[in-house]
């Protein structure tokens, strides 16, 4: 399935994702999804009470953990410990080149 013009403007103006939209773009299954939230491992924003939205960063965890968990068979738990040590991998990579270390 394809992102739609809404799932765009969702992400250009930062008003969150819906759970169907982040499925759909990360190509995972909604249940799959819930389960993740339910067991904590990911958080909707929590300005929104009455509805799960999820910033656009969630698109990149949400593939990573997916990726760990069907390439590595991880458990989510180690799925989502992976993927919090690539974006802090990341994180440090940027400060490096804006320090013009690396």
């Amino acid at each position: 399935m394809q992102p739609t013009e809404n799932t765009l403007d969702a992400i250009v103006e930062d008003d969150g994702l819906t759970l169907n939209e982040l499925a759909t773009l990360c190509a995972v299954d909604t249940e799959w999804l819930i389960v993740h939230i339910e067991e904590g491992i990911l958080q909707p924003l929590p300005e929104h009470t009455h509805e799960w939205r999820f910033p656009s960063t969630a698109l990149l965890r949400v593939k990573r953990i997916w990726v760990f968990e069907r390439d590595f068979d991880a458990v989510p738990e180690l799925a989502a410990l992976a993927a919090d040590m690539q974006e802090e991998i990341s994180k440090l990579k940027r400060r490096l080149q804006l320090a013009g270390i690396e």
